[in-house]
């Protein structure tokens, strides 16, 4: 926890992230193209939290440039939906209460701007970065965008 990561974006470009309680890393906003002190990375604008394969970190995909405790707000789990395949019912999902998860019925006002329950790979993750810094669509976040057709 607190580990502060460089993610190479190709090109010459990196962004930085920082590990909140596995699988969970918090991503911020920018891409450089020189190294940021750990502690000025960090202060960086949130851009999104995403649960990630932890072969980005143990296998050393991603940098690991220092650790540094999270923020308050960064040390939250924050609530994800998830959207059932066949029904198209929404819930609210949360992992950290009494390390069992928590699932709740929700609406689709309920999970607007709600990342979608679901483990990134490392490349997901770097497309994603890129495509935001491009000003282009995503297609893994497209994805996993709640379907609003299945709601009924």
């Amino acid at each position: 926890m607190g580990d502060i990561l460089k993610i190479d974006l190709g090109g010459g470009t990196h962004s930085y992230g920082q590990v909140a309680d596995e699988p969970l890393i918090v991503f911020f906003n920018g891409a450089f193209t020189e190294a940021l002190p750990p502690g000025q990375a960090i202060q960086l604008p949130v851009l999104f939290r995403l649960w990630v394969h932890n072969d980005a970190v143990k296998k050393g995909i991603w940098e690991v440039v220092g650790n540094l405790p999270l923020a308050p707000a960064d040390a939250v789990e924050p609530y994800f939906f998830r959207q059932d395949a066949i029904t198209g019912a929404l819930s609210l999902y949360h992992s950290s209460f009494a390390n069992t998860g928590w699932e709740h019925p929700a609406s689709a006002t309920d999970c607007d701007g709600l990342e979608c329950a679901a483990v990134w790979d490392a490349e997901q993750v770097e497309d994603r970065l890129r495509d935001h810094y491009a000003g282009r669509p995503n297609k893994w976040f497209e994805s996993l965008r709640m379907d609003k057709r299945a709601l009924s």
